[in-house]
């Protein structure tokens, strides 16, 4: 719900480009949702069954996002979740993921929370807490060390910079 927020916050603002500013959060808006529709490109292209699974990881990825007051917290965190969602072997998974996409699926999950751990902490009033607990980290500290761990900052401090 904080894009609509903004977007209204912007609306009423005295700022002389708001019509332009509120425009490009509507066409983001509008692009979030084109991404959570499933990717035609397998009818297109025959593909094997990596590509196939890393096609329908990368989705079941981005559908869990964005966190908002609609969807509350990730569901999936760890790759055993993806692979028993998908009905594979965890280690089969690993390695379709590692030959199409040249990264771990732990990278890529955890690149995918990294991101989304930043678009929280730029565009929304949650507390670190809150953002901690909505992308599945059972302690803030553990979220802290993970954002530290990636980016060399506080998210805290991420946020007032």
């Amino acid at each position: 719900m904080y894009f609509f927020e903004r977007i209204e916050e912007e609306f009423n603002s005295d700022y002389k480009y708001k019509y332009d500013a509120i425009r490009n959060k509507i066409f983001e808006l509008i692009h979030l949702g084109l991404k959570m529709q499933p990717s035609g490109d397998l009818e297109k292209h025959p593909i094997n069954a990596a590509q196939r699974i890393s096609t329908l990881f990368l989705e079941l990825v981005e559908r869990q996002f964005p966190i908002d007051d609609m969807h509350p917290s990730v569901q999936l965190r760890k790759a055993s979740d993806f692979a028993n969602q998908l009905n594979v072997h965890v280690n089969h998974l690993n390695r379709a993921i590692k030959e199409t996409t040249q990264k771990t699926t732990t990278q890529i999950i955890s690149d995918r929370l990294l991101q989304e751990s930043k678009i929280l902490l730029r565009h929304s009033t949650w507390n670190v807490s809150e953002i901690a607990y909505s992308l599945g980290f059972s302690e803030v500290t553990h979220f802290n060390n993970f954002f530290k761990k990636k980016l060399k900052i506080s998210p805290l401090k991420f946020r007032n910079v």
